[in-house]
């Protein structure tokens, strides 16, 4: 015979205070998994999410960033025309040569400071990119000293804000528009007229050239086509392929989250051991009764070890709970490849809550099994004598 469900939950609500308080060290150990697993998968999101299927960047061979890469204005002419890419609403090559230069600002309220990606880019630059957009002001306008700000960077930095001037290079540059790149790298970033970086910045040349593929047939030729033209020294990867090496960046985060997940669940599962051992020596004239009965030593056991997975899944689902407000909430770090500021949002995603409860259903089997199998292994009649 199998112990009814009623049975265990009624002895949970006789020791409400105790399941209460293991749940509780279960709470705590779900919510800071989940937490800094969805940083994690925030910050990987936001460069896996990076880029058009179709582009193609061209950088210096050898090169493991945009920030060390250069490529000549001659080269680019060689680029423009090269077969299999798309056209523009003019009918001309869907080219974009970039420049990428560093700045460190500091942030909002501190002192400390960060370095920033300001990238240098033409009219084509914004049409390569199908979820950017101005959400408030206007487009820079070329010659003029003038820049857009992404909307995370404006929260999160000095003189980054709808008017302010900012000041590098060589004096200052207004802020003109805030603009939003979707949930891309983009997102870190701020935008100014190439031309007039590169005067301020010395850069005659360009860190890179981003183009359009007019198919997938055509991506692969682009990309032969400019790995075996010796006279380039250039390497052509896709948008998506640049951005997601750039997610060993995550990797950190995701060990070190781990390893306190881990040391927290040991201390969780002793709780839930203590508790259950505890509930066995209270109740063992309960378990003898149980037996005398007829109720099997397996049945005995599953009935333990469910109370004890219960008291772990309600303090994983409350961890949960108390995890869900950090979904969408901006913070940032720096990108280990380009030693920059990435910013992104906290991810708390359907998958990671049923994660976060697995490892609760975890804790509990693991705490609930020993002293399970040492109630289900109790001899009736010494059992039956206890007081």
């Amino acid at each position: 015979m199998v112990i009814p469900l009623k049975y265990n939950v009624r002895n949970l609500l006789v020791r409400r205070t105790t399941t209460l308080m293991t749940a509780l060290s279960i709470t705590l150990t779900v919510a800071v998994f989940v937490v800094l697993m969805a940083l994690a998968g925030g910050l990987q999101s936001s460069l896996t999410a990076t880029g058009n299927p179709l582009n193609i960047m061209i950088m210096r061979e050898g090169s493991q960033s945009e920030s060390v890469s250069f490529v000549s204005r001659d080269t680019l002419q060689v680029i423009k025309y090269l077969d299999g890419i798309a056209k523009d609403a003019q009918g001309n090559p869907w080219v974009s040569p970039e420049l990428i230069v560093l700045i460190n600002r500091p942030r909002r309220g501190q002192s400390q400071g960060a370095n920033l990606t300001i990238r240098g880019v033409t009219a084509e630059a914004a049409s390569l990119r199908p979820d950017f957009r101005i959400v408030t002001g206007r487009m820079f306008r070329p010659g003029l000293r003038e820049v857009i700000v992404s909307r995370r960077i404006s929260d999160r930095f000095q003189d980054c804000s709808l008017g302010d001037k900012l000041r590098f290079a060589k004096g200052y540059w207004t802020v003109v528009g805030i603009f939003e790149a979707g949930d891309s790298a983009y997102n870190s970033e701020i935008w100014g007229d190439i031309n007039d970086l590169g005067q301020d910045f010395d850069r005659p040349d360009y860190s890179d050239v981003i183009l359009r593929a007019a198919d997938a047939g055509a991506l692969a030729r682009l990309t032969d086509q400019i790995a075996n033209d010796r006279r380039l020294h250039l390497k052509a990867v896709t948008e998506r392929q640049y951005y997601a090496t750039q997610t060993a960046t995550a990797a950190p985060i995701k060990i070190f989250g781990i390893f306190i997940a881990v040391l927290m669940a040991v201390g969780a599962s002793f709780a839930a051991m203590n508790t259950m051992y505890a509930a066995v020596a209270r109740r063992t004239r309960e378990i003898g009764t149980l037996r005398a009965m007829g109720f099997s030593r397996g049945s005995i056991l599953l009935s333990f070890v469910l109370e004890s997975v219960f008291i772990a899944l309600l303090g994983g689902l409350i961890g949960c709970l108390l995890a869900l407000p950090v979904n969408r909430i901006t913070t940032g770090t720096t990108n280990f490849v380009t030693f920059s500021e990435l910013t992104f949002n906290f991810r708390v995603t359907p998958e990671l809550v049923a994660a976060g409860l697995a490892f609760a259903g975890i804790m509990g089997l693991l705490g609930g099994f020993f002293p399970a199998w040492r109630a289900s292994h109790e001899n009736i009649v010494t059992a039956l004598r206890s007081t």
